[in-house]
């Protein structure tokens, strides 16, 4: 037997209640009403928005466009889309859903738990609790979670929610307002081949960490390739984990539980409105004569590469020593 195995079977399952007479509450905390909000962020339907770009950089097995908005009310909205050689939905699906692995890459989660889930729907309240920069307490996140399923497309849907019996604390301070969904799908590799055997990742991200937009704009943006290439070598890993492994941790196996949908059917909204690209709400990558896949975005979640790019130095000392006197007032 491995040790990757034995490693498996005696380590102690995510602490986690399976919810009986509770699954139709559990089940109504992230709804189709957040599918809609999505797909119509991606599909520019929230009205006109101007996305300024913020980087492009790829790899041998991966590539990576951003971009940002800022709302006149609310967070700042980062956008990106990744697309990763070699990999496919499920197994990027299950990599962004399990929180046992994901410590592994994000030097940020220093807790989670499973409160409660929905064995129907797969449906899930989570407990996070993320370590911030040394001038700010630490931040703490009561997360829903589901995932719909329109053919081999994935909607991975994660949000703040409210939680009554975990009330608020002073520290770790609360994130209430959290968004951070993806849309998960295999696409043709840049190869040339013609195969689907790449995996095209678009995620929209935005959430209220308590954190000034200036200081939280730079972090991110000195900090973003720096994270990407973290999720990648995270991803990278598992993928070679699941090689080996004969058990999947609670969270991943409740990925696999989806809510089917057709695209064709009640929720036709999943389908972008003829005419949207080319009205510019939808940023695009594509060049004239350029083959293969059809360059749209997807975000990487900002208060990781916020962190990154503190930790790593990329944003001088006068602004943390700045930035840790306004903090040391508002925390």
């Amino acid at each position: 037997m491995s040790l990757l195995l034995i490693h498996c079977l005696m380590m102690p399952s995510l602490p986690h209640r399976i919810v009986a007479k509770g699954d139709e509450r559990v089940q109504d905390v992230v709804t189709e009403t957040d599918l809609e909000h999505l797909v119509s962020l991606i599909g520019g339907r929230e009205g006109e928005v101007e996305w300024q770009s913020l980087m492009e950089r790829s790899t041998a097995s991966m590539a990576y466009k951003a971009w940002r908005h800022d709302p006149e009310t609310g967070p700042t909205v980062y956008c990106s889309r990744t697309v990763f050689e070699d990999a496919t939905p499920e197994l990027v699906r299950d990599f962004f859903w399990d929180d046992e692995f994901r410590p592994k890459w994000d030097p940020m989660l220093t807790y989670c738990k499973i409160l409660e889930e929905c064995p129907q729907t797969g449906t899930m309240i989570v407990h996070w609790i993320k370590k911030f920069p040394f001038f700010c307490s630490d931040r703490e996140y009561l997360i829903g979670r589901r995932i719909w399923e329109a053919g081999k497309t994935y909607y991975c849907l994660t949000k703040g929610v409210p939680y009554p019996g975990l009330p608020k604390r002073d520290k770790p301070r609360r994130v209430e307002q959290y968004f951070s969904s993806w849309i998960i799908k295999a696409v043709e590799s840049r190869k040339g081949d013609g195969q689907l055997t790449a995996c095209e990742v678009t995620l929209v991200h935005y959430e209220d960490m308590g954190i000034p937009k200036d200081v939280a704009k730079l972090g991110v943006r000195h900090g973003m390739w720096s994270t990407v290439k973290k999720l990648h070598s995270g991803m990278r890993a598992y993928q070679n984990a699941r090689k080996s492994e004969a058990c999947l941790s609670q969270s991943a196996q409740m990925a696999k539980i989806t809510t089917k949908v057709s695209s064709h059917g009640s929720m036709n909204y999943l389908e972008p409105t003829p005419g949207e690209e080319e009205k510019g709400q939808i940023p695009n990558n594509k060049r004239p004569n350029e083959s293969g896949i059809d360059w749209k975005w997807i975000v990487i979640g900002g208060s990781v590469a916020l962190v990154c790019g503190l930790h790593t130095g990329a944003i001088g000392k006068g602004l943390l020593l700045g930035a840790g006197q306004r903090f040391a007032r508002r925390r």
